[in-house]
């Protein structure tokens, strides 16, 4: 009986882009950087990024997770979490004098700025996304009483609005596109006159994942998606992933947690991660395979990536008037 790790054939499709978008990167730095400036607790509300290996990192190092802003001590420093919050939750955070740095995501926050024109034009919203989720309820706290959430196409039969001819749809930024212009086909069935956003509103690191995954999963067997339960992102890598043809695919977040039983009659293992995931935790995963067997490694290339963010303006600007004190230091002692 020949081993599993005996065979020559099995290999590994790697997808790329994988892994942290700039909005991730910049809000995981933001927490970091913001602990090195003003020193631990750091509060943040919500998860910074859904993925639970960060969180835990972070905590580690003096970052404090909470829920509501009401947990948050007054005087101190809380952070926003790359998801964006309703105007709300900064009036809470003024009500109880704290400091904010605001770490939402540039891609979010466009698409709170197109609610708010949209709304102050009188249009009715039909966002697109998934109820409960962080990012709808930061945007529909933007203009409550203008938008109406749509969780899927079976959601188009009961909306209803008060102008056919003044209806927009904006979408939360992590969806399937796939399954969000399948909605949106549904809706413009509804309501012929619906507008479209000025821009796509679903994150390019969104899209570009889902198509390296689309790309790899008809040669796939197995495709395993390193993320957590809680990302909206990496949940849709593994519905797209089935849809492209992948046998079967799974989410995990740490290499550990793969059952060896997958890897059974499997040759093509394809992996990825979502857009909140640490390269350290896909390294995981291929070491898992290629103890295995699977050591061969063949990169999916769907396109690059460049694009980043600079960090929260209230960080800049305290991280300028250091640096700018420290020189005045060095120039007087001179």
């Amino acid at each position: 009986m020949v081993g599993m790790t005996a065979s020559p054939s099995r290999k590994v499709l790697l997808a790329a882009p994988r892994g942290y978008c700039a909005g991730v990167d910049r809000a995981v730095i933001a927490v970091e950087k913001a602990l090195e400036q003003y020193g631990a607790p750091i509060y943040v509300r919500h998860e910074i990024v859904h993925n639970k290996y960060v969180v835990q990192t972070l905590e580690r190092k003096g970052a404090i997770f909470v829920e509501q802003t009401a947990e948050v001590p007054e005087g101190s420093i809380v952070m926003f979490s790359a998801h964006g919050v309703a105007p709300v939750v900064h009036e809470e955070a003024a009500a109880g004098k704290l400091a904010t740095i605001d770490a939402t995501c540039p891609l979010v926050t466009k698409v709170h700025k197109e609610a708010v024109r949209f709304a102050n034009d009188d249009y009715d919203i039909l966002l697109i996304g998934h109820e409960g989720h962080e990012e709808v309820i930061g945007t529909s706290g933007e203009a409550p009483d203008h938008i109406t959430l749509v969780d899927g196409p079976e959601d188009v039969a009961k909306v209803e609005v008060r102008d056919p001819s003044k209806v927009v749809w904006l979408s939360q930024t992590t969806l399937s596109v796939d399954e969000t212009m399948e909605t949106v086909d549904a809706l413009k069935e509804k309501f012929p006159q619906l507008i479209s956003p000025p821009s796509d509103d679903i994150c390019y690191a969104t899209q570009n994942r889902q198509l390296a995954v689309k790309q790899m999963g008809a040669e796939a067997d197995l495709v395993i998606v390193v993320g957590s339960r809680n990302s909206s992102n990496s949940k849709r890598l593994v519905e797209v992933a089935k849809l492209a043809g992948a046998r079967e695919a799974y989410l995990v977040d740490f290499a550990e947690e793969i059952d060896e039983a997958w890897l059974e009659g499997v040759t093509t293992v394809g992996v990825t991660s979502g857009a909140s995931v640490p390269e350290v935790l896909v390294e995981g995963v291929l070491e898992y395979l290629a103890a295995r067997g699977f050591e061969d490694v063949e990169i999916v290339k769907a396109a690059e990536e460049s694009i980043t963010f600079s960090l929260p303006k209230e960080l800049r600007r305290d991280l300028r008037a250091e640096a700018a004190a420290l020189i005045a230091e060095r120039t007087e002692k001179k």
